[in-house]
């Protein structure tokens, strides 16, 4: 694995694990029909932490392991705060990860 895919496969795992140290990490896989959902952040089927986790991680795991080339842009951690701040939930570690990735993604 190149250095650029470890890095990001670092990151990915810091979110993976302040997730579940939130206790947001869902046991259960929501529906077929919601994880095909082709709104921005399947936002009308999803929450943001399901969003992350079924859809997110998994999709930029798929990078890392093919070593492909990177996304061109990632802005993942302004939908963060804003669905944080709305469910007033205290995410400021878990933000920080997000904002890494994207600026990780978007200086490369």
């Amino acid at each position: 694995m190149h250095s650029l895919h470890q890095q990001l496969n670092s990151l990915l795992l810091a979110v993976e694990q302040e997730l579940c140290a939130m206790q947001l990490w869902d046991q259960q896989r929501p529906s077929a029909e919601a994880l095909a959902s082709t709104e921005p952040f399947a936002i009308d089927k999803l929450s943001f932490n399901q969003w992350l986790q079924f859809i997110f991680l998994p999709r930029m795991a798929g990078i890392v392991e093919a070593e492909s080339a990177l996304p061109e842009n990632c802005s993942v951690a302004p939908m963060a705060e804003e669905f944080y701040r709305a469910e007033q939930v205290d995410a400021i570690s878990l933000i920080r990860h997000l904002a890494a990735i994207d600026a990780f993604i978007c200086d490369q």
